[in-house]
């Protein structure tokens, strides 16, 4: 059962796995980062204030008498769908700017690969158009 594990663990495709999640908590941070402290200042800025809807609640009881969603929920139940919007809408800006920077990454991508393809080919080595020669005067003999 060891040596199964070791296999299961060896295989690549389980090595691209880890590496994918460490990279996606990496770059999870990085987006994070720009939501939070590039793109929502200005979305505050310009809204005045942001979109925070977190303190947004109905209360399932009548216990309930505070007016922020923290406090309410000590009191009772309630229906938190101010904190629903609040992440959702987050969720389309992130969304959203993940977007425009696979779209850059895949222009930058494209640009590369024309440039490769716009670069002549190297001529071949010495050896290999020896090589070649040798055969074309085979061919010729033949």
């Amino acid at each position: 059962m060891l040596n199964e594990f070791k296999e299961f663990i060896a295989r690549g495709n389980v090595m691209d796995l880890a590496v994918g999640v460490i990279i996606g908590a990496a770059f999870n941070k990085i987006v994070t980062s720009v939501v939070e402290d590039l793109v929502m200042p200005i979305v505050g800025a310009l809204t005045g204030g942001g979109f925070d809807f977190s303190n947004y609640f109905v209360p399932l009881s009548a216990n309930v008498t505070a007016t922020s969603l923290a406090a309410a929920r000590q009191q009772g139940a309630v229906f938190a769908y101010g904190n629903f919007i609040t992440v959702l809408i987050n969720f389309l800006i992130l969304a959203w700017i993940i977007f425009l920077m696979i779209k850059a990454v895949n222009r930058m991508r494209t640009s590369l690969e024309k440039q490769k393809e716009a670069a002549p080919a190297a001529p071949p080595a010495e050896d290999i158009q020896l090589l070649g020669e040798i055969r074309d005067l085979l061919k010729q003999r033949a």
